[in-house]
């Protein structure tokens, strides 16, 4: 119950339009809320400069019947007019974050309603007390018009600001010594109230309508010749989507990376990563074909499409995997880590849901690794700047120990988090579990681990188990010493004549609808898949509770 309250005011309070990759970006949100107060700014002076008019030809205003407007009425219109004028020129002054923007545009909107509420009692006594409402209803839907929000949040300031109308009327009432409930329908507040809020429900669907049409559109969007389709997965330094090229017409795997996530530092490193994946040419490693920026600042490249399941999809749907299949899984991920660290890049991001699995160009069973959002260049060649210091960074359940104590790793650690995948697909459990990501991260410290045969409790081939266990040694000079070596003596182990291509084209063959309508699943259901990878500060001391998702192997935290 808890939870759902948590979500819905998340939803109304702080939730910025679109939901996806492709929402309004910060300086977008911005321009629309700025337009809005400029709006607001020459209604308001037109309003001003009415009621200026009529106070400075009293007699005038006697000839046709109607009162002169009190000074004080005057001089609130005046300042409402100062305090749009004054949002306006902060937004125009310099960028602002979007956090700021949004507490504007709710908190500028339903102080106007509060200062045009304020002229409830001023008004004279023959004057509508409709043109209130209207006021406030004309901001209402020009906010709806042009300010990207989603819709319980229009809905929300709407109700706010027709309730200050309503107590605003039924204390003029009071001061005219009326009865509410005996006035005209137009002078009654319970008539106020009804209106504000229908108008409130009014605007809220506007905003539904012509925002939900700006995402529809936005996914849709064309980044140079690739056009965006439906959304696959979310990882921790990105959104990917499958797009058609528009001359190759293939289908593609464009990542994006969201405007909330954008700045300097994020910036450079997802341009680093594309740029060095780029520089690997090994056919178990994702193939990038093309990067850019839309208009908007939108980061983006084009790779591969790989239909098929990630290892911990293929868990999920399996149970755990045969020895056989084990190991000519990882023989394939190790050859092209293998390349990766000839030309000094480290993963460090190995985990089940960065490694594919697909039946492709004849090849079944052809693994991929992707996502090198973490990859670490330790040829020298490396931006300055680019790296955090002092910062660990890594999936808890497939982080090696000295990654844990030091930024400093080489490429055994890759092989530490491939041996603990290994580890994963043999039992279909993580190496090590614990109730928040620290106390996994202890585990990789201090605790030995498990032989594959103890936690399934049925034979695991022996040769196999100590390869792994090498593998997973807490010292990385225990460990193979490159992962040509793990390789090899992956290979070397009895179970791997047991899996090869044609026992992989015959599971595919058998397992293809399964799979597909399993892949259908997860993209209706809008999954995000490959999860996120945490980034955990040496030098934050404050414990917090971390929660972790059962059965998943992936836990996101900063601690």
């Amino acid at each position: 119950m808890a939870s759902n309250a948590k979500s819905f005011l998340t939803r109304v309070l702080g939730s910025r339009p679109g939901g996806t990759a492709l929402a309004n970006t910060d300086s977008y949100l911005q321009e629309r809320v700025q337009l809005y107060t400029k709006i607001l700014f020459f209604f308001f002076s037109f309003m001003t400069a009415l009621m200026a008019v009529k106070f400075t030809l009293p007699r005038l205003m006697t000839r046709f019947g109607s009162e002169a407007p009190d000074a004080s009425a005057l001089a609130i219109c005046l300042a409402l007019v100062a305090f749009v004028a004054h949002d306006w020129w902060w937004l125009a002054r310099a960028e602002r974050s979007a956090r700021r923007v949004l507490a504007l545009d709710a908190v500028g909107t339903f102080g106007g309603a509060v200062m045009v509420s304020t002229l409830a009692p001023l008004m004279p006594m023959n004057a509508p007390e409709a043109a209130l409402l209207l006021a406030v209803v004309f901001m209402l839907v020009i906010r709806a018009a042009t300010v990207p929000s989603t819709h319980w949040r229009t809905l929300l300031i709407g109700l706010a600001c027709t309730a200050v109308v309503a107590v605003a009327t039924y204390k003029r009432a009071l001061k005219l010594d009326l009865v509410p409930g005996e006035l005209l329908p137009v002078q009654s507040w319970q008539f106020m109230a009804i209106w504000g809020v229908i108008f409130s429900v009014g605007t809220a669907i506007v905003s539904r309508v012509i925002y939900g049409l700006q995402q529809t559109v936005r996914e849709a969007i064309q980044l140079g010749n690739y056009t965006l389709e439906r959304k696959l997965g979310e990882g921790g330094m990105g959104i990917v989507y499958i797009a058609r090229h528009a001359l190759l017409r293939r289908d593609t795997a464009v990542k994006l990376l969201p405007p909330n996530r954008a700045g300097e530092k994020t910036i450079a490193r997802f341009e680093r990563e594309v740029q060095q994946t780029s520089r690997l040419r090994h056919p178990n490693t994702v193939q990038i074909f093309d990067f850019g920026r839309t208009p908007d600042g939108i980061f983006y490249y084009a790779m591969e499409y790989l239909d098929g399941l990630n290892l911990e999809e293929l868990v999920e749907l399996e149970g755990p995997q045969p020895p056989g299949r084990v190991i000519y899984i990882l023989a394939q991920v190790a050859h092209a880590l293998d390349e990766a660290h000839g030309v000094g890049l480290i993963h460090r991001d190995i985990k089940p849901a960065n490694i594919l699995l697909c039946d492709r160009g004849g090849v079944a069973d052809m693994a991929k690794v992707v996502d090198f959002g973490l990859v670490k260049d330790i040829s020298g060649e490396q931006s300055a700047g680019v790296t955090q210091t002092n910062v660990i960074t890594g999936t808890p359940l497939y982080i090696a120990p000295e990654a844990i104590t030091s930024p400093d790793v080489d490429g055994r650690a890759d092989i530490y988090a491939l041996a603990a995948v290994g580890f994963f697909l043999l039992t279909g459990e993580p190496l090590f579990n614990g109730k928040s990501p620290v106390e996994v991260c202890a585990n990789h410290l201090h605790t030995p681990p498990d032989r594959p045969s103890d936690r399934l409790q049925r034979r695991v081939p022996e040769d196999l188990e100590d390869v792994l266990l090498r593998a997973l040694a807490k010292s990385p000079d225990e460990r193979f010493e490159s992962a040509a070596a793990f390789r090899r003596a992956l290979l070397a182990c009895d179970a791997s004549a047991a899996w090869d291509l044609s026992e992989a084209a015959r599971w595919w063959t058998d397992k293809r609808s399964e799979v597909d309508s399993y892949r259908a699943s997860v993209l209706d259901e809008n999954k995000s898949g490959t999860g996120r990878t945490i980034a955990i500060d040496l030098g934050y001391r404050e414990k917090r509770p971390c929660g972790r998702r059962a059965n998943r192997n992936d836990q996101t935290a900063k601690v």
